[in-house]
């Protein structure tokens, strides 16, 4: 004898199918969006054209103070744009709400340290508490128009539709270490960015703004310091 659903369960199973069917919608729609605004925009350190600012993203804090081994391939990275001359002056953007683990400060503290860069070619944005946040605040805050990212190779689709979308002409350049380093942590990275997108597009079409506050000179005066191109 076939059974037939309620009215109220068929209503339950139409509205669940679709849900699924909008999601999927928004997962598709929104990674091709990320696919188109990064085309052609991921380099190598040593093809990178010329950006007077690498604007290098927060990815955490250990308990002990040291950056996670994901920020400090980061770092790395732009250490080695810099040392090559294909920027400037790194803005290093993360969140420092959290005492123990300010992540701005930290990235400051080992580019120094562990990488001898000079503290004159690093500006902080303490504020940067995701990847649209440190984007918007890199044009509106700061009044940066051309940069280099510096992320983990699979985040920096989403980072650069993200920042072109905002106004900023991007290129990248990101880490592949740490995909041997700790391959399953770089697969549940990976993956995630696929949902990520659905986000990055929420934040760009409702012109979602960040803490921002006034704007701030120091990479203007830094630039000029140096004799930026």
């Amino acid at each position: 004898m076939l059974i037939r659903p309620s009215r109220g369960r068929r209503r339950v199973l139409a509205a669940g199918a679709a849900g699924a069917a909008l999601l999927a919608v928004a997962l598709v729609g929104s990674n091709l969006w990320v696919h188109l605004g990064a085309h052609d925009r991921v380099t190598t350190a040593a093809e990178a054209p010329y950006r007077p600012v690498a604007l290098v993203l927060g990815a955490g804090v250990q308990p002990d103070g040291r950056p996670t081994p994901f920020l400090a391939a980061r770092l790395d990275v732009a250490a080695d744009l810099l040392r090559r001359g294909k920027v400037d002056l790194l803005l290093v953007s993360g969140d420092d709400r959290a005492e123990a683990r300010r992540e701005s400060t930290t990235m400051q503290r080992y580019l120094v340290e562990q990488r001898g860069v000079d503290p004159d070619r690093i500006v902080l944005d303490d504020s940067g508490r995701d990847t649209y946040d440190s984007c918007v605040r890199a044009r509106r805050v700061f009044g940066v128009t051309e940069v280099t990212l510096v992320s983990q190779a699979y985040h920096l689709p989403r980072a650069l539709a993200v920042c072109r979308a905002v106004g900023l002409d991007a290129v990248a350049v990101g880490d592949q270490t740490m995909r041997d380093y700790a391959p399953p942590v770089w697969a549940e990275g990976a993956t995630r960015e696929r949902f990520a997108a659905v986000k990055a597009v929420v934040d760009v079409l409702s012109r979602r703004d960040p803490v921002l506050g006034p704007p701030q000179s120091a990479v203007t005066e830094r630039l000029a310091r140096h004799g930026s191109r």
